[in-house]
């Protein structure tokens, strides 16, 4: 038996779904959630082998969702989406549904679903470079959604002071504190928008902004002194960027 979840905030998607499984009695739906924090709740309280996951839902994103997810299950989409989303879901994703589906559609998802398992890669190793590719798109990075214990925060891009390399993970840090991402800097050295983030040296990414002046330090490094008094270590080649983006 297969075990499913449906995460979709409009009722006649998760209907459809709910009606076209009834084809498929190996797979059992344990729970139908509305919007992606209920969805991470679900997934956590269930552990599921597959979910049915749309993109676009209030408060969090499915892909925001699916960062949040430890050892995400295998995932097949079904929503209206965007190009990066579609370069994304063909390079990894299970299968992806575009609204409206007719059921032969569908039929062939399961299908692939099925032929894929057990073999194959993973749910995780497709997942993870799914998330990497999808936050290519403008949409996905203008905010950062992180876990604090069993709460979900959404961390504005423009309220980030700098990133900080933390060992597997990257605290990201505001006037609030420090709050960990499980992504790397490279992750977000791709991402941010360089005009207004620099990586300054391989632990830390700097918003532009919060800079009040660069002082020499030890041979050819700098320190960076921000708003908030912090003091983030420059090298050489972070100088270099530095000063190419502030036009000094």
């Amino acid at each position: 038996m297969i075990s499913a979840l449906i995460i979709d905030d409009e009722p006649l998607a998760r209907m459809v779904v709910q009606e076209y499984l009834q084809a498929f009695p190996q797979i059992e739906v344990l729970q139908e959630c509305g919007d992606g924090f209920e969805g991470l709740k679900a997934i956590q309280q269930h552990q599921p082998d597959l979910i049915f996951l749309d993109v676009q839902m209030p408060k969090i994103n499915g892909f925001e969702m699916l960062e949040l997810v430890d050892n995400p299950p295998a995932v097949i989409f079904a929503t209206a989406f965007d190009e990066y989303a579609i370069k994304a879901f063909e390079a990894h994703a299970v299968d992806y549904l575009l609204k409206p589906f007719s059921k032969e559609r569908f039929t062939k998802a399961i299908e692939k679903l099925l032929a894929q398992a057990p073999a194959g890669p993973t749910p995780v190793t497709k997942t993870n470079p799914l998330l990497d590719e999808a936050a290519q798109s403008p949409a996905q990075n203008e905010r950062i959604v992180v876990k604090t214990g069993t709460k979900v925060k959404i961390i504005a891009v423009q309220d980030v002071e700098y990133l900080q390399a933390d060992d597997d993970y990257v605290s990201v840090i505001t006037a609030e504190g420090a709050f960990l991402k499980n992504k790397t800097m490279a992750f977000f050295e791709k991402t941010l928008d360089p005009r207004y983030f620099v990586r300054v040296h391989r632990s830390y990414i700097i918003a532009i902004q919060q800079i009040t002046r660069l002082d020499p330090y030890e041979k050819d490094s700098h320190l960076a002194i921000l708003k908030s008094g912090a003091k983030i270590p420059v090298s050489k080649t972070g100088y270099v960027k530095l000063k190419q983006v502030l036009g000094i």
